[in-house]
């Protein structure tokens, strides 16, 4: 078992505080750190698996904390970011060389990204009723 340093520590307990997987945070790791760990490895840093019951306090209070931020919602995933997806979509168009079929593909994708109108939306009363339409006339003398 390797012996990891504060800064991957802190990595995998944020990653999985993030709901990523052991072999997700494993993979994080071999990219960010060019570390090889494995997923048993990165489970002793859950501190809601049996196998993390002897977390020091800190890092059990770093995790509950960026786990209270992430299901809050007030950590960034980047893909739900309209900006983002357009810029992979970018990446993704530049990468396909002249694979005609692929980058029709990507242009609806991001013409899709920027204008509603593609999106098929249908506005109904409570629990999918229709909604109500009421009519009023004042007849003035």
């Amino acid at each position: 078992m390797a012996t990891l340093k504060e800064p991957v520590k802190i990595f995998i307990i944020q990653s999985l505080a993030c709901r990523d997987t052991p072999q997700e945070v494993a993979d994080l790791v071999k990219q960010e750190f060019d570390l090889i760990i494995d997923r048993s490895q990165v489970a002793l840093y859950d501190p809601t698996k049996r196998r993390g019951k002897n977390l020091s306090k800190k890092y059990v209070l770093l995790f509950e904390e960026t786990r209270e931020k992430f299901d809050a919602g007030l950590i960034d995933i980047p893909i739900a970011n309209k900006y983002y997806r357009l810029k992979e979509i970018q990446k993704m168009y530049d990468d396909a060389g002249k694979n005609k079929k692929t980058k029709q593909g990507l242009l609806k994708q991001a013409f899709q990204e920027t204008d509603g109108r593609v999106t098929k939306q249908e506005i109904t009363g409570k629990d999918g009723a229709d909604l109500e339409i009421k009519i009023i006339r004042e007849f003035i003398d």
